[in-house]
């Protein structure tokens, strides 16, 4: 029997690598992609796992790079997809380079539909098959000084919906993980002019729990989780709360200080 196959964007660390890990634990051959050297530590740490694993180094916010990616998977049987590359961009929207929002907006939005459609055409005529795409709690939210990261997280959690929904008399699944801020390097990067933001200090979500909660979802099938309860009441609350008084409280925790 051809061993069951997880592929996993954005694990060479985080909630991405977490995700892998979990796939490893549960049996799963696995193929992980990022954008830097350190998906090669992440695997021989999964691999002490006692797990089959592939890496690639890509980065999917370029045609190239998704390109290059689905070459390297379109022949596989994929039963497990996480599309979980996603980048973040502080600072105020009038202070933002537009490559960098550009680039942000190509790997949360277009690249990742892009995955998202390839894999998810493979799946249905197969026949079977599981994604998880990581939108977040931002995506209920304006963001300032996160604006165009919150719409961008808004457009993931509202097409794993909607799909999920096309779907829903298929075998195939797509369910949407909307964790809140996690203890992760997306604030600490350079690039990402997160580190002065008030979040960057705050307490964060630990990315095992969250993928944990992420993967058991997928599993079952759900069409999305919001994992950890105080992340629950806040998705709870945005349902009912006007939309400047959300952006008002998003401002406390992202201004730049």
């Amino acid at each position: 029997m051809a061993e069951r196959l997880a592929i996993v964007t954005g694990a060479s660390s985080g909630i991405g690598y977490e995700l892998a890990r979990r796939a490893v634990e549960d049996g799963y051959a696995l193929f992980i992609c990022a954008d830097e050297p350190d998906i090669e530590r992440a695997a021989k740490k999964l691999r002490r796992l006692g797990g089959t694993v592939e890496t690639m180094q890509a980065d999917l916010s370029s045609r190239h790079g998704v390109d290059a990616f689905w070459r390297a998977i379109e022949d596989r049987d994929i039963d497990l997809f996480f599309a979980n590359a996603g980048r973040a961009l502080g600072d105020a929207f009038a202070d933002q380079d537009w490559s960098d929002i550009k680039q942000l907006i190509d790997l949360n939005v277009l690249q990742t539909t892009s995955v998202v459609h390839k894999v998810g055409l493979r799946m249905c005529a197969r026949g079977t098959g599981r994604i998880l795409v990581t939108g977040s709690i931002g995506g209920f939210v304006p963001g300032p000084f996160d604006a165009v990261y919150d719409a961008t997280k808004a457009y993931l959690d509202s097409l794993c919906y909607a799909l999920q929904e096309e779907w829903r008399d298929s075998a195939v699944t797509i369910t949407c993980l909307m964790p809140g801020p996690a203890e992760t390097p997306i604030f600490t990067r350079e690039e990402n002019d997160l580190e002065e933001a008030p979040i960057t200090s705050r307490e964060k979500q630990d990315p095992a729990e969250i993928a944990r909660a992420g993967y058991d979802a997928m599993m079952a099938g759900d069409p999305g989780i919001v994992p950890g309860l105080p992340v629950k009441v806040i998705a709870m609350l945005s349902r009912i709360a006007p939309e400047s008084l959300k952006a008002r409280i998003h401002r406390s925790g992202a201004e730049p200080q």
